[in-house]
């Protein structure tokens, strides 16, 4: 089979489209047939080697983490699946950032990490939408529900996972106010529930959310990470509460909490998808609610941006540049 593979860290122009030896599937794996395969933005830290990175990286290494297709073989005691069938699956069971492999026509993954695809999902919504979606629902059904009177500040809002954010919570009542990057971000960010978009490169957001809304926001979602997370202090409410979610930016420095509570009493968490989708069947459980959330129109899943799995390097350029925004998916 063929797939991009990295040999050092490095732009987009370390990875090469090149024959690989997959091994048949070991006892409790599943072989997949690729037909989508998502691009995260760890995807791209692990091709870079930047601060996710907890241990030396072997080379040669496939990028990618999260995938659908279809069933080519099962390995012993494989029962619950079979050649055919329609699946997704986001990691594979070890950290997000050192099991990788996804980038590829077809990879070996165990079962238990496996989800079958409804009819009406297709592979391309599912790569599209499971890892941003499960993100959100981490989100939006653990740490804070948006209701009716709230406000709510979202960071990246054009992002895959920050689309989700704003369909979900402008559905749940809330208002909804977003920073994007672009004239075309915000158009896409509006488009999917968002009634007020900052441009943060060009404008001062704190100074900007709080003409919107003198006395604060109710929740602050923020998958940006060091750039945003403490300014957004000076956004939120008393009692408010701040979610990070991720780190675009890199990480988010230790938080004193004295100034928490010189702040307004705030509240913060740091949610990890991991936790999320720990225990037996979680994982299915989860993307079953989320796998209902589209069929009834509550959700809007798809990818902004599609490229075939060999035009990766592209992907990846595109993205850094910011000339595409929302979920963006390789086809096998």
């Amino acid at each position: 089979m063929r797939a991009i593979r990295i040999h050092s860290n490095g732009g987009p122009e370390v990875m090469r489209w090149e024959d690989c030896e997959l091994p048949p599937p070991r006892p409790g794996e599943v072989r997949i047939r690729h037909i989508a395969i998502a691009v995260n933005f760890s995807d791209i830290n692990i091709r870079r080697g930047g601060f996710y990175i907890a241990r030396p990286q072997q080379f040669p290494l496939i990028p990618g983490n999260e995938g659908a297709g279809v069933v080519a073989g099962v390995g012993a005691g494989v029962t619950d699946f079979r050649a055919g069938d329609r699946v997704a699956y986001v990691g594979t069971g070890g950290p997000f950032y050192e099991e990788t492999g996804a980038y590829a026509e077809e990879r070996n993954v165990p079962a238990s990490c496996l989800v079958r695809l409804p009819e009406g999902i297709s592979e391309a919504v599912a790569a599209a939408f499971l890892l941003k979606g499960l993100t959100a629902a981490m989100i939006i059904t653990r740490v804070y529900t948006p209701k009716a009177g709230d406000t709510i500040l979202i960071h990246a809002a054009a992002s895959g996972v920050g689309l989700l954010l704003c369909q979900w919570s402008k559905y749940l009542g809330a208002t909804v106010i977003g920073t994007v990057g672009s004239a075309e971000k915000a158009a896409l960010a509006k488009a999917n529930g968002c009634d007020h978009t900052i441009p943060y490169r060009d404008t001062d957001f704190v100074a900007a959310v709080q003409r919107i809304v003198p006395e604060g926001v109710s929740a602050v979602f923020d998958g940006v990470g060091k750039d945003t997370f403490i300014p957004s202090f000076d956004c939120v409410r008393r009692f408010g509460m701040l979610v990070n979610y991720g780190n675009a930016s890199g990480h988010v420095p230790p938080v004193d909490l004295l100034l928490l509570a010189k702040k307004g009493s705030l509240s913060v968490s740091r949610p990890g998808f991991s936790s999320y989708t720990a225990g037996p069947g979680m994982f299915q459980k989860a993307c079953g609610e989320l796998f209902d959330l589209i069929r009834r129109g509550i959700l809007r899943a798809e990818a902004s941006g599609t490229y075939a799995l060999l035009d990766a390097a592209t992907a990846h350029r595109d993205i850094e540049t910011r000339k595409v925004a929302g979920a963006v998916v390789l086809l096998a």
